[in-house]
């Protein structure tokens, strides 16, 4: 059975950074293009970031371009989502997601796989 699990996220203070981790099982991990979604309190979920299943494509919203990192490792069946400078604003639970596709998508619609989440918070 196809598997996400995310983990990494925590309290950081402003202008701190995280590593978040999506670690996969139940499925050949390399076939998948990966999404990573986020959604903050009262509001929808949203794309943050997303990589093609070999690692040579990736897509970031603009709110997070040259703050965030997405790379994948898929020897560990793992992908990563580096998060530095950040911001109270990207106080969120993150999601990654996986679609069987070569490229990945912006939208969640695109994804039919989802882990449970992992909150990020960033606050003084």
């Amino acid at each position: 059975q196809l598997q996400l699990v995310e983990s990494g996220g925590g309290l950081v203070q402003p202008g701190g950074s995280l590593r978040l981790s999506c670690a996969a099982s139940g499925f050949t991990w390399d076939y998948y293009a990966i999404g990573w979604f986020r959604q903050a309190p009262g509001k929808e979920r949203e794309g943050v970031s997303c990589i093609s299943r070999s690692g040579s494509s990736t897509k970031y919203a603009d709110s997070v371009k040259g703050r965030f990192t997405i790379s994948r490792d898929n020897a560990k069946n793992t992908v990563y989502l580096q998060m530095n400078s950040l911001k109270p604003e990207d106080t969120a639970v993150y999601y990654c997601a996986a679609r069987g596709q070569a490229m990945c998508a912006e939208v969640r619609s695109e994804y039919p796989y989802w882990g449970q989440g992992t909150q990020v918070t960033v606050s003084s």
